[in-house]
C-alpha cells in the first residue's frame, strides 16, 4: 500500500501504524491528521476513496471528506460551549428557559449541561422518525420535545445517539436564531480554516467517497474485538434503550444517499477531512498556525471535566462523558486521562490532548462494529503516545 503524505521528524512510527491498518487490520481507504501546539506534524493518506471501489478508481487524496458519524457531536458541542463562553447561555439553566416546549413530560427541571453529558433520559423516541422527518428541525425538535424521559433528568446517563442531534440543534437554533449548520459554518469551520460540514453542501459532494462495512480481524492491537455478552445481547434486543436509541431514526438511513449527508443532524451527519477535524480540535486547546483559538482555558476545562461516568444505560459499558465530549477510559482510549473528544461508530476519532498540545483527526471509508474503540483508530493513537515518548 503507498502511503502519502508527511510526517515531522519523530513522528515515523505514525506513518508505520497507519500503513499496518491496512496490512493487519483491513483498512481500506483513510486519511490521518496530528496537530501539535498548533502545527501539522501528519498528514497521511492512502487507499482508494470509496469501500466499494475497483482498480482504476479514484484514490484516496489529501482533500478527500467522509462521513464521520458521531465524531459529529464533539463539533456540534463547541457551539453551546461558546455560545457558553460568550455570555449568551447558561449551561446551569432549565433547557425551558430557552425552549419552552421542552418542559413537556417532566423534563422541567431538565438542565442545559444534562444534554450535552447524556443525562437527560431521551434517548429513544417512542415513535421513530423516517429520514424526511428527522431532517426536518422543526419535526425533529418537536418529537423530542414531548418525549417523556426514561429515567428522571441528571440523574443517570445514558448515550443519546440520535436525538443528541434535536436537542443540540433546536438550542442553538433558539439562542441564536441561526440553524445549527449555519452556525458552525460561520462560527467554528469558517474561522479555523477546517474542512468540515454539517449539512453537506452540494458543492462539496464530489470530495466525498462511498462508506461501507469492513470485517475487523478476530483481534488486533491487544483489542478483543468480539462484544461482551451483555453488549450482544443488548444489541440484539428490540426492546432495550439500546436498540431504540439507534433506531431512533428508522429504517436506518443509506450513509451514502446525498439526502442524508445533507440533512443537519448533528449526532451523526458531519463530514469531515482528517485535517479538518484535527485542525478544529487544535483550535479548541491553542492557537493554530498562530491564529485563532476557539475555547478559553477555563472553557476547555469545562469541556473535559467529568459530568458522566459509569455504565452507560444505552452502550452497556463503562463510559465517561465531559460536557459533549467522550473522556479517556477502557472503553474509549484517547491519548491520555485528560483528552477530550468522540469517537464515530465503526472508526472514525478525533480528540485534543491539552497536556501534549496533541490534536488527532482520523477518518475512514470502512466502518467496523465497535462503537467506542476501533483498532485502527487504537493502533494511531498508540504510535502518536510512542512519537511523544
Amino acid at each position: 500500500m503507498d502511503v502519502h503524505g508527511t510526517v515531522a521528524e519523530g513522528f515515523e512510527p505514525v506513518r508505520e501504524a497507519f500503513a499496518e491498518n491496512f496490512t493487519r487490520r483491513g483498512e481500506r481507504g483513510a486519511g490521518l491528521a496530528v496537530y501539535r501546539d498548533g502545527h501539522r506534524v501528519a498528514h497521511l493518506w492512502a487507499g482508494g476513496r470509496d469501500i466499494d471501489g475497483t482498480p482504476g478508481t479514484a484514490p484516496w487524496e489529501a482533500g478527500t471528506a467522509q462521513i464521520v458519524r458521531s465524531v459529529t457531536k464533539g463539533v456540534a458541542a463547541a457551539a453551546l460551549l461558546l455560545l457558553h463562553q460568550r455570555g449568551e447561555l447558561d449551561l446551569d439553566a432549565p433547557v425551558g428557559a430557552y425552549w419552552p416546549e421542552f418542559k413537556a413530560a417532566g423534563k422541567d427541571r431538565t438542565r442545559v449541561w444534562h444534554l450535552l453529558a447524556h443525562r437527560a433520559g431521551v434517548p429513544v423516541l417512542d415513535r421513530p422518525l423516517t429520514l424526511a422527518e428527522a431532517a426536518d428541525p422543526d419535526l425533529g425538535a418537536a418529537a423530542v420535545a414531548v418525549q417523556a424521559p426514561v429515567w428522571e433528568p441528571g440523574t443517570d446517563h445514558g448515550y443519546h445517539a440520535h436525538t443528541y442531534s434535536w436537542l443540540i440543534g433546536e438550542l442553538v437554533r433558539r439562542i441564536t436564531g441561526r440553524p445549527v449548520d449555519r452556525w458552525i459554518a460561520e462560527e467554528l469551520a469558517g474561522p479555523v480554516g477546517a474542512d468540515l460540514w454539517l449539512g453537506l453542501p452540494e458543492a462539496e459532494r464530489g470530495r466525498v467517497g462511498r462508506v461501507g462495512p469492513v470485517e475487523p480481524p478476530e483481534t488486533a492491537g491487544g483489542l478483543r474485538m468480539r462484544p461482551k455478552r451483555a453488549v450482544a445481547e443488548a444489541y440484539a434486543d428490540a426492546d432495550s434503550l439500546t436498540r431504540r436509541a439507534f433506531a431512533a431514526i428508522s429504517p436506518p438511513p443509506d450513509e451514502n444517499d446525498p439526502a442524508y449527508r445533507a440533512a443537519v443532524l448533528p449526532a451523526s451527519t458531519g463530514v469531515a477531512t482528517a485535517d479538518g477535524l484535527a485542525r478544529f480540535y487544535a483550535a479548541l486547546i491553542g492557537e493554530v498556525d498562530g491564529g485563532t483559538r476557539l475555547f478559553t482555558p477555563g472553557t476547555m476545562e469545562l469541556a473535559r471535566a467529568e459530568r458522566s461516568a459509569g455504565p452507560d444505560r444505552v452502550l452497556v459499558v463503562t463510559t465517561r462523558f465531559g460536557l459533549g465530549y467522550m473522556l479517556h477510559s477502557a472503553a474509549s482510549p484517547l491519548l491520555s486521562p485528560g483528552s477530550f473528544g468522540h469517537p464515530g461508530r465503526g472508526g472514525a476519532l478525533a480528540f485534543a490532548d491539552p497536556e501534549s498540545g496533541i490534536a488527532f483527526g482520523y477518518v475512514t471509508n470502512g466502518f467496523g462494529t465497535s462503537v467506542t474503540a476501533d483498532p485502527r483508530a487504537q493502533a494511531l493513537v498508540r504510535a502518536v503516545r510512542s512519537a511523544l515518548g
